[in-house]
C-alpha cells in the first residue's frame, strides 16, 4: 500500500530550493538585459512579447502560474497546417497562428 507523499512546509521548501530558483531569476534577468542591449531587428519579436506576458503572470499573485503560462505559450489551433514554417518549435505562438485561437 502506497503511503501519501510528505508535503514540505513553506520554510522547508524555501530552504531546499531558494538558491536554485534565485539563480534561474538571475539567468532570466541577464537574458532580458542582453536582449535590450542588442542592436538590429527583433524589437517586436513575438517570442519576447510572450516572454514579457509570462513574466507578468509570475508576479500577479494568482494561483496556477504554471498552467496559465503553458496556456499562454501554447498554440490552441485545432486545424492542421499544410506545412511547417520552421524546422523546430519556436516556444511561443507565432503571429500566423495567433488569429486561429
Amino acid at each position: 500500500m502506497a503511503s501519501a507523499p510528505v508535503l514540505l512546509s513553506k520554510r522547508a521548501l524555501i530552504d531546499r530550493s531558494y538558491l536554485e530558483h534565485r539563480a534561474r531569476l538571475l539567468d532570466v534577468a541577464s537574458f532580458l538585459d542582453r536582449v535590450e542591449r542588442a542592436g538590429g531587428e527583433g524589437a517586436d519579436d513575438f517570442r519576447m512579447r510572450a516572454f514579457h506576458a509570462c513574466c507578468a503572470l509570475l508576479i500577479d499573485g494568482k494561483p496556477d502560474r504554471t498552467q496559465r503560462i503553458l496556456e499562454l505559450l501554447s498554440d490552441h489551433t485545432r486545424e492542421p497546417i499544410a506545412h511547417a514554417h520552421t524546422k523546430s518549435a519556436t516556444g511561443a505562438v507565432p503571429p500566423t497562428s495567433a488569429g486561429a485561437r
